[in-house]
C-alpha cells in the first residue's frame, strides 16, 4: 500500500510540476503577443472593381485578388469541405485539437529517420492565428505562441467569425486569396454556384496550392480532391450517392474568360487616377471599393474603332515607313517571328515576307501557314518623306517589301462585295500620329466613352485628358457667342478684309489671314462660323473686347487663365479634348454649367455609398414603391453661363457648318447635328467638336511631338471623318430629334448672303434664329473692329454695345 501511495504521490507531484511548467511556459510566451482583438473588426485587403454603366466589369485593382464574403453568404457545402479536410473537430475543440496533436506526435516519432516531412495538427483557429498575427517561422516558439493565441481567439470570437476570417484570408493559389476569389479563378463561378466536387477541390488547396493546379498537376489535383470528398462522406456531410457522383466527375478548371468584361483601358486608367487622387493608393488597392463608372460599352467600342480606323486612314495617306524589323529566313523563321515583340492590343497579325514576284508578296504567318498580299493592296504604300509627303509610285511588291521583313497584316475574305482568294491579306502599319475622342451626355457631363490614343499598350498617355493642344478655329464659337450675348445677331455683317496689328515693342506686327488666303468683304456672322473666317473672328473679338472673350473662355472651362491677347480669339490657348467637349456640351444644353465626370457612384466594402455624382436632394425618392408613376421633379441647380437664346443661336449657326460649311461631309448621316472644325498653324492640330441634341463629341488628331500633319491636312480631313464614324454608330437605330428651341426664339426665312428677311421669289434662302425685336430690316452697319488700316489698333476703338459699328 505504501508503495502504491508513493507512486501516486510521485505522479501527482509530476502532474503539478508539469502543470506549473506549462503555466510558466504559457506565461512566458504569452507576454507581448499581438493583440488578437483586432480580428473583431476584420477588414482584409480587398480588390477594387470598376464597372461600366451597365454593370460589366472593366477593371480590377488589387495587391491581393480577394473578394470578401461574410460567413452568412458562404454556402454550407464550402464550409463542410474545408472543415472535413482541414479540421474535422473544429466545432468542438477549444482552439487546439489535442487528439490530433497526439496522433501527429506519434506519427512523427514513427517516421523519425525516414526522411518523411513531419506532419502537423494545426486547427483552423491556429491557421488564423498564424496568418493574421504571426509569421511563417518554423520553430517551437512560434507553435507555442500560436497555441496561446488560438485559445484566446476561441474565447473571444464565435466559431462562425473564425471561419469567416479563415475562408476570406487563406491563399488558394494563382493569385487568389479567399474562397470567393478562388471560385472565380478556377471555375468562373460565384460561391453559391459551386457543386460538391468544386467545393472539395478548393478545400484541397490550402496545404500546397501550387502542387494541385487543375491543368499542370491534374492527376495529383484530382486525387487530392477525391480525398476531400471521402472526408466529407466520413463526416456525413454528403451521402454515398453524392460522393460517388462527385468522385466520377472530371476536374475541369475554367478561367474567367466568360466574365462580362470590356476593354476600356484609357477610361479605366483615368478612373484609377481619380480614385488615387480622391482616396489614396491604399484605399484603391486594398479598400474593396465598388465603382460604377459612366462608360457605355457599346459607345466605347464605337469610339475605339472610329479613332483606330481614322488614325490608320490618315497614316495611309502619308505613306509607308518600313517594316517592324527584318529577320533571317535561313533558320527557323516561325520561331523568330514569334519572338518579335508587338503591342497586345493591336488587332492585326504578324507575318514575315518570304518572297515577292511581279503580282504579290508571299507571307509566312506565326501559325506556319502562308498567305499573300496582292499588288493592288500595296499601292498605298509609297515611301513616306519628310513633311508628310509621298515618294515614288508603287509598281511592284518589291518596291515596298523584301524577304525577311516582319510586318503587320490584316486578313480579307472579301472586299467591297468581291470574294477574295484564300489567305489574302492587306499590309498595315502602326500610325505615328495619335489622337483622342470624348463622348459626353451634354445635360449631365457623364462621359459615355473616351479613347485616349491608338494603343494603350504602346502609350499610356491619354490624349483626351492629358494632351494640352491649341483648338484653333474650334474656339471661335465662343467669340461669336459673346457677341450674340452683347446684342449682335447671326445676320450682323462683319468685314472680311486684311488686318494688321502692332503687337508691341519688339514683337512686330501680327497679320492674320484666312485659310484660303482670300478676302470676302462684309459677311454675316453665320458665314464667319460656317466658313471659319479668321479675319472676321479677329474683328469681332476686337469689337467686343478681348476681356470679354477671355471671360467666356474661362467661364466655359476651356482654359483656366487666358492671356488678354487678340490672337487668342483664333484658338491659340491650349486646352484638352475633355474640356473643349464639355464647353460645346454647355452650348447645346442651353448654356448650363456641367462638370465632366467618369464616375456615377462609389461604394465601400460594406456597400455604403461614399460618393454619388448627382448630389441633389430628393426626399420623394426614398422608400418608394414603384407603380409606374412619374418620377419626382428634381431642382435644376446648374449655373446658367449664357442666355439660352444665344446658346441656341450658336447651335443653329453650327448646324450650318455641317449643312453648308467646313463639315458638310457629315450631313449625309441624316440627323440634326452641329459642330465646328479646328486647325492650327502649320496644320499641327486637327479638331472636330460637335453634338446632336443629346450627345456631345470631341475629336483631336495630331503628333505627340507637335509637328505638322501635312500641308493639305485640316480638321475637316483628319478629325471630322472620325467624328462622323462615331456618330454614325452611336446614333444608329435612334430617331432624329431636332435641337430644342428655347422660348422667345423666332425662326425667320432670310437670304443667306445678306442675312435679311427673304422676299417672295428670293434665292438661297435659309432659316435663321432671332431673339425678340432683333429681326433686321436692313444691314447698313458693318463691323470692322475699329481697324483704320494703318496697322495700329486699340482694344477700345470701335467697341460697341450692340450690332452697330463703322465701315
Amino acid at each position: 500500500m505504501r508503495i502504491l501511495l508513493s507512486i501516486f504521490g510521485f505522479l501527482f507531484l509530476m502532474a503539478v510540476a508539469g502543470g506549473a511548467g506549462m503555466l510558466a511556459i504559457f506565461w512566458h510566451f504569452g507576454q507581448g503577443l499581438p493583440d488578437y482583438t483586432q480580428l473583431e473588426n476584420y477588414e482584409p485587403e480587398v480588390m477594387t472593381r470598376v464597372h461600366a454603366s451597365d454593370g460589366a466589369l472593366i477593371a480590377e485593382y488589387a495587391r491581393e485578388k480577394r473578394v470578401f464574403v461574410p460567413i452568412s453568404a458562404i454556402p454550407p457545402k464550402v464550409v463542410d469541405a474545408f472543415v472535413a479536410a482541414e479540421d474535422k473537430n473544429f466545432f468542438s475543440h477549444p482552439g487546439i485539437d489535442f487528439a490530433s496533436v497526439l496522433r501527429a506526435a506519434v506519427t512523427n516519432v514513427v517516421n523519425m529517420g525516414t526522411g518523411k516531412r513531419p506532419v502537423g495538427a494545426s486547427t483552423i483557429t491556429q491557421q488564423v492565428a498564424k496568418n493574421f498575427l504571426l509569421t511563417n517561422e518554423v520553430s517551437y516558439e512560434r507553435k507555442i505562441k500560436e497555441a496561446i493565441l488560438s485559445f484566446r481567439i476561441e474565447r473571444a470570437f464565435s466559431k462562425e467569425h473564425i471561419l469567416e476570417l479563415y475562408l476570406n484570408e487563406i491563399y488558394l493559389g494563382s493569385g487568389s486569396y479567399g474562397v470567393a476569389a478562388a471560385a472565380l479563378r478556377y471555375f468562373d463561378k460565384s460561391l453559391d454556384e459551386l457543386n460538391i466536387e468544386e467545393a472539395a477541390y478548393l478545400a484541397a488547396l490550402p496545404k500546397a496550392p501550387s502542387n494541385y493546379h487543375p491543368v499542370r498537376n491534374h492527376d495529383e489535383a484530382k486525387a487530392r480532391r477525391n480525398w476531400v470528398i471521402g472526408r466529407m462522406l466520413e463526416e456525413n456531410y454528403i451521402t454515398e450517392a453524392e460522393a460517388q457522383a462527385a468522385w466520377s466527375a472530371p476536374l475541369l478548371g475554367k478561367s474567367r474568360e466568360s466574365v462580362d468584361t470590356y476593354q476600356a483601358d484609357f477610361f479605366a486608367e483615368e478612373v484609377r487616377r481619380q480614385l488615387v487622387d480622391r482616396y489614396g493608393e491604399g484605399m484603391l488597392y486594398d479598400g474593396g471599393l465598388s465603382v460604377r463608372s459612366t462608360v457605355v460599352p457599346r459607345l466605347q467600342d464605337i469610339a475605339d474603332k472610329a479613332l483606330f480606323d481614322g488614325l490608320v486612314d490618315y497614316d495611309r495617306r502619308h505613306g509607308w515607313r518600313g517594316p517592324i524589323t527584318n529577320i533571317d529566313l535561313s533558320g527557323n523563321w516561325q520561331q523568330a517571328l514569334r519572338e518579335v515583340e508587338t503591342p497586345a492590343d493591336i488587332p492585326w497579325d504578324r507575318a514575315v515576307v518570304l518572297d515577292t514576284d511581279a503580282n504579290e508578296a508571299k507571307l509566312g504567318l506565326m501559325s506556319g501557314e502562308q498567305g499573300r498580299i496582292p499588288l493592288r493592296f500595296l499601292t498605298w504604300a509609297r515611301p513616306w518623306q519628310k513633311g508628310q509627303t509621298l515618294g515614288a509610285v508603287v509598281n511592284r511588291p518589291s518596291d515596298v517589301l523584301k524577304p525577311g521583313d516582319v510586318i503587320y497584316v490584316k486578313h480579307f475574305a472579301e472586299l467591297d462585295g468581291e470574294t477574295l482568294p484564300p489567305n489574302t491579306y492587306g499590309l498595315r502599319q502602326i500610325p505615328n500620329v495619335n489622337g483622342g475622342l470624348v463622348a459626353m451626355d451634354p445635360h449631365t457631363g457623364r462621359v459615355l466613352a473616351m479613347s485616349g490614343g491608338f494603343s494603350h499598350d504602346l502609350s499610356k498617355f491619354n490624349r483626351a485628358t492629358q494632351a494640352r493642344r491649341q483648338p484653333g478655329s474650334a474656339f471661335k464659337p465662343f467669340v461669336y457667342l459673346a457677341a450674340l450675348d452683347k446684342g449682335f445677331t447671326p445676320s450682323t455683317l462683319v468685314l472680311d478684309a486684311p488686318f494688321v496689328i502692332d503687337q508691341g515693342p519688339g514683337l512686330g506686327k501680327w497679320k492674320p489671314g484666312n485659310y484660303s488666303g482670300q478676302f470676302y468683304g462684309p459677311s454675316t456672322m453665320r458665314l464667319g462660323i460656317e466658313k471659319s473666317r479668321n479675319l472676321m473672328t479677329v474683328r469681332l473679338a476686337q469689337t467686343i473686347g478681348m476681356p470679354t472673350v477671355v471671360d467666356y473662355a474661362e467661364r466655359f472651362g476651356i482654359v483656366d487663365e487666358m492671356p488678354d491677347v487678340l490672337s487668342m480669339s483664333l484658338g491659340a490657348a491650349e486646352t484638352t479634348v475633355m474640356r473643349l467637349t464639355a464647353a460645346y456640351a454647355e452650348l447645346v444644353n442651353g448654356g448650363k454649367k456641367i462638370t465632366p465626370t467618369l464616375i456615377d457612384r462609389i461604394q465601400d466594402r460594406r456597400g455604403n455609398v461614399i460618393y454619388r455624382r448627382d448630389d441633389r436632394e430628393c426626399s420623394l425618392c426614398q422608400d418608394v414603391e414603384f407603380r409606374n408613376q412619374m418620377p419626382p421633379d428634381l431642382p435644376d441647380n446648374r449655373e446658367q453661363l449664357t442666355d439660352p437664346a444665344s446658346a441656341f443661336q450658336m447651335v443653329h449657326i453650327m448646324e450650318g457648318v455641317i449643312s453648308r460649311g467646313t463639315g458638310r461631309t457629315i450631313a449625309e448621316l441624316g440627323y440634326p447635328l452641329a459642330g465646328k472644325t479646328g486647325t492650327t498653324n502649320d496644320s499641327r492640330d486637327a479638331w472636330f467638336v460637335g453634338f446632336s441634341p443629346d450627345l456631345a463629341v470631341g475629336v483631336y488628331v495630331g503628333f505627340d511631338d507637335n509637328r505638322s500633319l501635312g500641308d493639305k491636312e485640316q480638321g475637316a480631313s483628319a478629325a471630322a471623318p472620325i467624328w462622323k464614324e462615331f456618330m454614325r454608330g452611336a446614333l444608329e437605330g435612334t430617331k432624329a430629334i431636332p435641337f430644342r428651341t428655347p422660348p422667345g426664339i423666332r425662326m425667320v426665312r432670310v437670304e443667306s448672303r445678306t442675312g435679311l428677311p427673304a422676299g417672295p421669289g428670293a434665292q438661297d434662302v435659309i432659316w435663321e434664329a432671332f431673339k425678340p425685336g432683333t429681326i433686321p430690316a436692313s444691314n447698313d452697319n458693318v463691323i470692322d473692329g475699329g481697324y483704320s488700316g494703318s496697322g495700329n489698333s486699340d482694344n477700345s476703338a470701335g467697341a460697341v454695345s450692340g450690332p452697330g459699328g463703322i465701315y
